[in-house]
């Protein structure tokens, strides 16, 4: 844990998870800068807090979190960012990974068609104008009156699969153009489809309440919201520098947009902010929904997809946390979460009951030809980080500079050494998102787990990787 005092106009200290090695490259980024300007944002409790994934965002950093008073503090769009409700779901299947083995090239083909990836795709669900409506409204729970999800995968989705206070009438119309037709689809840059195998089990009895078996078979599915996400962010980062004004709110980075909390502009971003996220979690089950019936056609009808868990990256919550230290008192904050994931402990009650005694599934996905990890989160992450974790390996390099470092033929010819089939959507996105373009996720969970704020379960590596 890494201190940066607090600077004039800071009203609070920083704080940076990472090891000592990794500290000397992340100070030369602008996300240190950034996690500095966050701790000036009117409201801010405790600490301005980096991940050790952190890299420069807009705004805030990737790899950010902050928590705000209700009352005094703000909501920023860039603390949230323009993926809203970017996340991750585990599916575990009764599955071995040698069962897979001579099938790979036929389930990736299969799952590459069906589920639609790049900018601009559009899903196997035309939406009429009352249905983008009820997404927007019911998020996971629209996808079980449809028949595209169980009550189990709802259950075992963040929020139940439905962001409380989601207001569609806060979407504009653009916003919901840009989203009739993508539901279902993976989009582009780092999203993903990944087929994998739990290679490593580091606690047996929580992986058991997982259903995380060793040399079972698994995906991985990361996406977020989309076209009607991002248009979403747009619409009122430029409703909220004018709020600023109003409010009497200056911002040492514009990009630091912010109006009070309780504001008429606060709730109605709030509320579209939560309608974008139902778009995600419904988003994600539809996905969630095609790989099954690929791995039914391929495999047989028996085969058994059942969600781990459907966790959020970008995203700002009312949550209940003690602030000020051991002698503080239990407050209601706005958490803002941007590339950063929830890790809540055993015996909260926000967790379904089934999860409850072992605690939340904290995902975080390695890079393209590397592993993931599952981890579970701790009493340490309420007390240091308001419930929080990383949400990945987080970048190291720009598209630039990864395009330039080497060729798509070096790059597919080095996943086939290491026998992963991957898919991508274009052959110059894929070396966006070389391995190399990342840092070392086995040091970013290595971090994390010897901070204490979430604890290793499990390992996944990489058979099988489809790129949006």
């Amino acid at each position: 844990m890494w201190e940066i005092p607090q600077l004039s106009g800071m009203r609070v200290p920083g704080l940076v998870f990472a090891s000592e090695r990794m500290m000397t490259e992340i100070v030369k980024d602008e996300a240190i800068r950034q996690v500095m300007n966050v701790a000036h944002l009117p409201g801010i409790q405790r600490y301005s807090i980096g991940m050790p994934d952190i890299h420069w965002g807009y705004g805030f950093p990737i790899g950010g979190v902050a928590a705000m008073d209700v009352e005094e503090g703000v909501v920023s769009p860039g603390g949230v960012g323009y993926d809203i409700n970017c996340g991750v779901r585990l599916l575990r299947s009764d599955l071995t990974a040698g069962s897979l083995a001579g099938r790979l090239p036929e389930l990736v083909a299969a799952l590459h068609r069906e589920v639609p990836s790049g900018v601009g795709s559009t899903g196997f669900v035309r939406l009429a104008e009352k249905d983008v409506e009820k997404v927007l409204r019911e998020g996971s729970r629209w996808a079980a009156s449809r028949g595209f999800a169980t009550e189990e995968d709802v259950a075992f989705t963040e929020s139940g699969g439905c962001f409380p206070g989601a207001d569609s009438d806060a979407v504009s119309d653009v916003a919901k153009r840009r989203g009739r037709d993508q539901l279902g689809t993976l989009g582009s840059g780092n999203h993903f489809l990944e087929i994998q195998v739990v290679s490593d089990v580091y606690d047996a009895s929580t992986a058991a309440a997982f259903g995380l078996v060793a040399g079972s078979a698994a995906i991985l599915i990361h996406s977020g919201s989309r076209g009607l996400g991002h248009q979403v962010c747009t619409d009122y980062l430029d409703d909220m520098q004018a709020g600023m004004k109003r409010h009497g709110i200056a911002v040492v980075d514009r990009q630091l947009a912010c109006v009070p909390v309780r504001s008429a502009e606060g709730k109605a971003y709030l509320g579209a902010m939560g309608a974008a996220a139902n778009f995600a979690f419904a988003n994600r089950q539809l996905m969630t929904h095609t790989v099954r019936r690929v791995f039914r056609r391929v495999f047989g009808e028996h085969v058994s997809l059942r969600v781990v868990y459907d966790v959020c990256h970008n995203i700002a919550k009312f949550e209940e946390h003690l602030v000020g230290g051991a002698k503080g008192k239990r407050r209601t904050v706005l958490v803002h979460r941007k590339g950063a994931t929830r890790a809540f402990p055993p015996g909260h009650d926000a967790l379904p009951p089934a999860l409850r005694s072992a605690g939340q599934p904290v995902l975080i996905p390695g890079s393209m030809g590397t592993c993931s990890y599952v981890l579970v989160g701790t009493d340490r992450a309420m007390a240091e980080t308001f419930g929080s974790s990383c949400h990945g390996a987080g970048r190291a390099m720009s598209r630039t500079r990864a395009r330039a470092e080497t060729t798509p033929d070096r790059l597919l010819a080095e996943m086939e050494r290491r026998g992963i089939h991957v898919r991508g959507r274009t052959r110059s996105g894929l070396t966006e998102e070389q391995p190399d373009a990342y840092k070392d996720v086995n040091v970013v969970v290595e971090t994390v787990h010897g901070a204490g704020i979430a604890r290793k379960v499990a390992r996944l590596s990489p058979l099988a990787v489809m790129k949006g």
